[in-house]
């Protein structure tokens, strides 16, 4: 047998597979999802929203969270016929949207806080919202939301001196993830004040002379949501000083200096000692310089 006779038969003979193995293979294709054109035939607000979100990216559509939609189709609608957020128990919920969102901010949710208290990724979360998707797919605006749950820090939020939430500088989750950490408090950071260091820089130091209540912790002396005192301090000076300098006026509760001293102005242990947080000159040891 010549080359080329040989190399023909090859060709047909490859030809011949192909032609067999094709139908073979379209017998044993899936079954095409329902698509979101079959699903907007009932439900056109919620498809609608769908494609504004960025989960239409994913290219999953409708069934990709509610699952198989051939059966609810067939039926015309029904209950029991797809997968139903409305009906779904909080886990179960969030199970279906871990499928995707395990990793990065929210590769910690299950077993947090927030999960092992029966809310769901659906209880702040919106995957058809209405008008313009907002950012992360939120409900409601994030102050409305956390404060919806959170009354005590919603009330802490609204005195005098609190945290710039309701002027929208910072938000939430500036501070706290709500997917879970390993921090407490669900903090973005490992402690309190790493957390705080991330805006107020000027006060980590490190410092020749330390106060030791401000290295520890800086909610030993400030409340982070919102006081009736200035700067977010837990009482007001001289009393918070107080609370540990005890040994003054004849080792009562008082102030270090008689009230009508004239180093004692206003009652503020602030008036001589400066740098409270932390000094780095060679005489700061009592924090006035």
């Amino acid at each position: 047998m010549g080359k080329r006779t040989a190399l023909l038969l090859a060709a047909l003979l490859g030809l011949a597979v192909l032609v067999v193995r094709v139908p073979l293979m379209a017998a044993q294709a899936p079954a095409a999802p329902q698509g979101i054109e079959v699903c907007a035939a009932c439900h056109e607000d919620m498809a609608a929203a769908f494609k504004k979100t960025p989960h239409v990216r994913s290219g999953q559509g409708c069934e990709g969270c509610h699952g198989d939609g051939k059966a609810h189709a067939a039926a015309g609608g029904g209950k029991g016929t797809i997968r139903s957020f409305k009906t779904l128990a909080a886990a179960d919920a969030s199970a279906v949207c871990m499928t995707c969102h395990n990793k990065g901010v929210q590769k910690h949710w299950v077993g947090s806080m927030h999960d092992s208290r029966s809310v769901s990724c659906v209880t702040c979360h919106n995957p058809h919202p209405q008008g313009a998707a907002p950012k992360a797919l939120l409900a409601k605006p994030q102050f409305e939301l956390c404060t919806g749950c959170h009354l005590q820090k919603k009330a802490a939020l609204m005195r005098s001196s609190h945290m710039p939430m309701r002027e929208g500088k910072v938000v939430c989750t500036s501070c706290h993830n709500p997917h879970g950490t390993p921090f407490p408090r669900m903090l973005n950071q490992v402690s309190v004040n790493q957390n705080c260091y991330s805006c107020h820089a000027e006060k980590r130091g490190p410092f020749l002379w330390e106060h030791a209540p401000v290295r520890e912790n800086c909610v030993n002396c400030h409340d982070a949501h919102g006081t009736v005192n200035d700067y977010l301090l837990k009482a007001k000076l001289p009393v918070l000083c107080i609370q540990c300098h005890n040994g003054f006026a004849g080792g009562g509760m008082g102030n270090a200096h008689a009230a009508r001293d004239r180093y004692a102005l206003n009652q503020s242990c602030m008036n001589c000692h400066l740098a409270i947080h932390g000094s780095m000159h060679p005489r700061g040891n009592t924090f006035k310089r």
